[in-house]
C-alpha cells in the first residue's frame, strides 16, 4: 500500500474513533443530566425504550472502537491492508469504504457464504 493511502486511512480511522467517543460522551452526559419525571407510564416506557435503543447503538459503537484500535495496531506493525485469511492485499477501495476490514472481498464473500450455509 502506498504511504499516502496509508496516511489517509490512518487519519480516517482516528477521526472516526474520535467521533464515536464524542458521541458516547454526549450520551452519558445526557443520561446523567436527564432527571425527567413522567406522570404517564406510557411516556416513561417510551423514554426507557429510546434509552435502551441508544445504549444498544453505543454498545455497537464500543465494539467498533475496538476494531478501529486493532486496525491502528495493524498500521503500526505493518500488517494493515493484508487479508487475515489469504495474506493478499485488500483493495484500497474496500479499505476506504470499511477501514477496519480484515478480509479481502473474496475471503469475505466466502465467509458470508459459509455463515449462510451454517444458518440453514
Amino acid at each position: 500500500m502506498k504511504k499516502k493511502d496509508l496516511k489517509l486511512l490512518t487519519k480516517k480511522l482516528k477521526a472516526w474513533k474520535e467521533e464515536l467517543i464524542h458521541e458516547a460522551t454526549r450520551t452519558v452526559d445526557g443520561m446523567t443530566a436527564e432527571k425527567a419525571q413522567f406522570a404517564d407510564p406510557t411516556d416513561r416506557a417510551s423514554m426507557e425504550t429510546d434509552r435502551n435503543f441508544l445504549l444498544r447503538i453505543r454498545d455497537r459503537e464500543r465494539k467498533l472502537i475496538t476494531k478501529i484500535d486493532k486496525a491502528l495496531e495493524r498500521v503500526e506493525d505493518g500488517t494493515f491492508g493484508l487479508c487475515d485469511e489469504c495474506g493478499e492485499d485488500i483493495e484500497f477501495k474496500r479499505l476506504d469504504a470499511r477501514p477496519v476490514a480484515t478480509l479481502c472481498i473474496e475471503c469475505k464473500t466466502h465467509q458470508e457464504q459459509e455463515e449462510k450455509i451454517q444458518k440453514s
